[in-house]
């Protein structure tokens, strides 16, 4: 060979070395920049068989090189379906790359969520893939979107009011609950901006909020709010920047309520801290212990302390523990939280008070509050009011008078039981009565206007709870105590009664008096005149009618007027009388007998009946006169004829002789009078009848009484004792 070829052989030769060594080197950097790229990167057979495979792919895996270019691609890709598998693989082969997302499952089981970039190789048989890791950044994605829809959810369902602006504080977006505070549509709020509900003095404090929100990305402060209709209300603000792109959000709470609530609140600590300091009560505050936390100086006058003394001491040592009822008021105040009684108190002066309390348990920030109350002069006067209104209860319950207590409408709520018989009433059925109820309705005006006046004392008639008629002396104290009035009551009935017949034993003696007189002044005279009439009669003899009329007429007014004489002679001195057994009956049927012929002259009939009763002492000739007087009455006051009831009858340990007419009646304010001296109802009576008949009967230990019911008739009752002493 040539030395030229020589040459040019050898040129060749480190020609070639030089180009190996140059790829050696390309190649040497290509694998380092394969090994340090922090991408996996494999190469992968269509078998899915790994040719090759870089550090960080190793990484991924968590597996070594050696291992890894064991194993196959399709092992940790099974997750994923195979037509979606078999889709990409279609894809790579038509535009030679692909790139997609997938969840690869590692050996030990763990999941990555990687992005695949698949490149196709056109001249070898194997496909570049390029794995990248984004298994933290979907997680970040998951973890935002999580939080996003947090936040809008937060932002919407929050019961406070959210509004998000910009730097000129226009709004950008605002929750459903700022809407509503604000009475504003979303749409309508975003027309306008956050100073828009700001009244125009707070501006600029406004202002400086925002300078300061720029300056340390949050602040917090309060400021009103004008709302839809007016209204301005207070709103609780924290505003912070930067939440969204630049802009700014407020979370706004509705305060207005809590501030009032507050300031009530302090408004009620200064009235409590008032009264506290300024009660007459004594005040203590105590723990559990009974350690005197806080007092007042009510308490301190109270518990003979000074005040910084008292504050120090305990209040079990005001008390003493031995007692029973100490022990049980501490069980229960403890038990039940609260207590309210009495005890006895020592004071360090040797002092005792009775003091009246009530704790509350754990009302003073878990500490008890017990107000106390000294009741040693109230004990004593209650003492006293009560030893007195037993004595006002013992005059009261044994007075000679009846007494009732009456409110300002006239209502009975007390009585004692003198008032009790006077009304004829328990005291339960008293009480429930009006005092009006009890007058009569002739006699209302006027017990009103008394009662109305204060006059000192009246007399009214009442009917009791029997219905019996009482006259009764009253005399009434209005306002003995606030509305309350003090009536007396005096049943003087009895005395009424007794003054009636002292006044018709006054006016019987006067006409006992009269009766002497006529008997002696009166008498003489008519003898001598009947016998000169009876003489003058006989002269004139019988032969003039006229005349023997006038002579009858003359004789019969002169008998009458002896008749009325002998009636006044038994008035005018006691007379004697002789009683023997008698039979009522008997003397009643004799009478009948003997005025049945005048009865029958004034067509009237007499209808008798007679039990068999028993003989009693009497004086029969007396008691023939009393029928005869009441039954010429009956005869006389029938002019038109009618029927005479006569009865009589053994009724208990009495008789009783019953005369019924059907004359025109007598009133009932009349009835009372009847046996008065010369009171009568008829026309030509003189009264002295009935009055010897009453004073007939009297004497028999007898009454007469009289029911008449005026155009019906009347009826006399004489009941006689059968026992009556008369011997």
């Amino acid at each position: 060979m040539s030395l030229k070829g020589m040459m040019e052989d050898s040129r060749f030769v480190q020609l070639s070395k030089q180009e190996k060594e140059a790829i050696d080197e390309r190649i040497s950097q290509y694998d380092f920049i394969l090994q340090q790229v922090t991408d996996a990167i494999v190469l992968v057979k269509d078998d899915g068989t790994f040719v090759d495979v870089n550090e960080a792919a190793c990484r991924l895996f968590r597996t070594s090189r050696e291992q890894l270019l064991q194993k196959n691609f399709h092992e940790y890709v099974y997750l994923v379906p195979e037509h979606i598998f078999h889709f990409q693989k279609q894809m790579l082969h038509k535009f030679g790359t692909y790139d997609d997302e997938m969840v690869i499952r590692l050996a030990d089981g763990e999941m990555k969520h990687v992005q695949l970039f698949m490149r196709r190789h056109k001249e070898q048989p194997f496909d570049l893939y390029m794995i990248r890791d984004i298994t933290s950044k979907k997680a970040l994605e998951r973890e935002r979107t999580i939080n996003e829809t947090l936040f809008k959810d937060l932002f919407n369902r929050a019961g406070d009011s959210i509004v998000i602006f910009d730097g000129q504080g226009r709004f950008i977006d605002a929750n459903p609950s700022f809407c509503a505070s604000v009475n504003i549509t979303k749409e309508e709020l975003f027309k306008l901006s956050i100073q828009t509900f700001i009244p125009m003095e707070y501006h600029d404090l406004f202002d400086q909020l925002l300078v300061t929100l720029k300056r340390n990305g949050t602040v917090s402060s309060e400021l009103p709010f004008i709302l839809g209709d007016g209204m301005q209300k207070l709103f609780e603000l924290t505003l912070t920047t930067n939440v969204h792109s630049g802009f700014f959000m407020a979370i706004m709470r509705n305060v207005t309520e809590k501030r009032n609530m507050e300031m009530n609140l302090q408004r009620s600590e200064e009235r409590f801290r008032a009264i506290f300091e300024q009660a007459h009560e004594a005040i203590l505050i105590c723990d559990d212990f009974g350690n005197i936390l806080r007092a007042n100086p009510a308490a301190s006058r109270t518990f003979e302390l000074p005040l910084h003394d008292l504050v120090h001491a305990n209040l079990m040592q005001f008390i003493d523990l031995k007692q029973d009822k100490v022990r049980h008021v501490l069980r229960q105040f403890f038990r039940d939280g609260e207590i309210r009684d009495e005890l006895t108190f020592h004071m360090p002066n040797g002092e005792k008070k009775q003091l009246e309390f009530t704790s509350k348990k754990g009302v003073i920030n878990g500490y008890h509050l017990t107000i106390f109350r000294n009741v040693s002069e109230r004990r004593k006067m209650e003492k006293q009011l009560r030893e007195q209104e037993q004595k006002f209860r013992n005059v009261f319950n044994h007075a000679m008078d009846g007494i009732v207590l009456i409110d300002d409408k006239q209502r009975i709520f007390d009585a004692n039981p003198v008032a009790c018989r006077i009304f004829a009433l328990s005291k339960e059925q008293l009480v429930t009565k009006c005092m009006h109820a009890f007058i009569g309705s002739n006699e209302l005006n006027k017990f009103q206007k008394w009662v109305n006046n204060g006059e000192e004392e009246e007399e009214f008639t009442i009917t009791d709870g029997e219905g019996k008629k009482k006259i009764v002396e009253l005399s009434f104290k209005p306002n003995i105590i606030e509305h309350v009035g003090l009536m007396m009551v005096r049943d003087i009935t009895e005395k009424k009664e007794m003054e009636e017949q002292l006044r018709k034993s006054d006016t019987l003696s006067v006409v006992g008096q009269l009766a002497a007189g006529i008997a002696h002044e009166i008498r003489n005279p008519m003898t001598a005149l009947k016998g000169f009439i009876q003489l003058l009669q006989g002269s004139i003899g019988n032969g003039c009618e006229q005349y023997n009329m006038y002579f009858h007429v003359i004789m019969s007014e002169l008998k009458r007027i002896e008749s009325i004489i002998t009636e006044f002679l038994v008035l005018a001195k006691p007379q004697a009388v002789h009683y023997e057994r008698g039979d009522v009956a008997k003397i009643m049927q004799e009478t009948v007998d003997l005025l049945s012929v005048q009865a029958t002259m004034h067509n009237i009939q007499i209808e008798a009946t007679y039990e068999q009763v028993p003989r009693i002492y009497c004086e029969p000739k007396q008691l023939k006169q009393v029928f005869i007087n009441i039954l010429k009455n009956a005869i006389e006051v029938m002019p038109n004829g009618g029927t005479i009831t006569v009865s009589v009858e053994h009724v208990g340990d009495d008789i009783r002789i019953a005369i019924r007419d059907e004359g025109s009646g007598i009133p009932k304010d009349k009835i009372k009078k009847l046996g008065e001296p010369f009171y009568t109802t008829k026309e030509r009576g003189t009264g002295l009848g009935l009055m010897v008949s009453y004073k007939i009967i009297e004497e028999h230990r007898g009454r007469i009484d009289v029911e008449s019911e005026v155009g019906v008739g009347t009826t006399f009752y004489i009941t006689l004792p059968i026992n009556n002493d008369m011997l």
